[in-house]
């Protein structure tokens, strides 16, 4: 399935749960203890910027994540621009800027941070979160071969162990060092 209608099926699984998260809920903690539910916004909006250009073989800055006070407006807005730059023909193609590998691979980045952070603050905001299906297929299979590496790199903590009643998408985010059963 083409990446960009992937990217749109993630974006209309992660929309309610953004518009559903309130100004009470941003100090809460997430299932990525480096961010509150806030800093957490912040950084996923930051991705979608950066991956926009990224699909455009221009070069990502991910130096500092800006603060996003206008987040609630700006997420619809800047995924449905994410959506329409990795549906630009040629951006699946070729090396994607400055991360320096397959285009293909660097979408399939975004499509994952996407889905896993929504689930996150989900998490964090008492909201219930489940990928589309296909979304999940592509994900899952991400992860799957990313594996060790992304440990190494610091993109997932090391996978924990999932309970032996887990759903598909829970045993996903054990295996990307989260508990899937985290609460706040």
């Amino acid at each position: 399935m083409k990446l960009s209608v992937l990217l749109d099926r993630a974006r209309d699984h992660a929309l309610p749960v953004i518009a559903n998260i309130t100004d009470d809920d941003l100090t809460k903690p997430t299932p990525c203890a480096d961010y509150d539910v806030r800093a957490l916004l912040d950084h996923l909006l930051h991705v979608v910027v950066e991956f926009q250009k990224l699909a455009a073989k221009q070069d990502a800055d991910f130096s500092h994540t800006p603060a996003y006070p206008d987040w609630r407006d700006r997420f619809p807005a800047e995924t449905a621009k994410l959506v329409d730059a990795w549906g630009e023909p040629g951006a699946t193609e070729g090396i994607a800027g400055n991360m320096g590998m397959p285009a293909q691979t660097v979408g399939g980045l975004v499509l994952l941070d996407l889905t896993i952070h929504a689930s996150d603050l989900a998490q964090a905001t008492g909201q219930r979160f489940s990928p589309d299906d296909e979304v999940f297929t592509e994900v899952h299979a991400l992860v799957t071969q990313m594996g060790p590496m992304a440990t190494e790199m610091k993109v997932f903590k090391a996978a924990v162990e999932a309970p032996a009643d887990a759903s598909p998408f829970e045993q996903l985010l054990a295996a990307t060092g989260r508990d899937p059963g985290w609460n706040a």
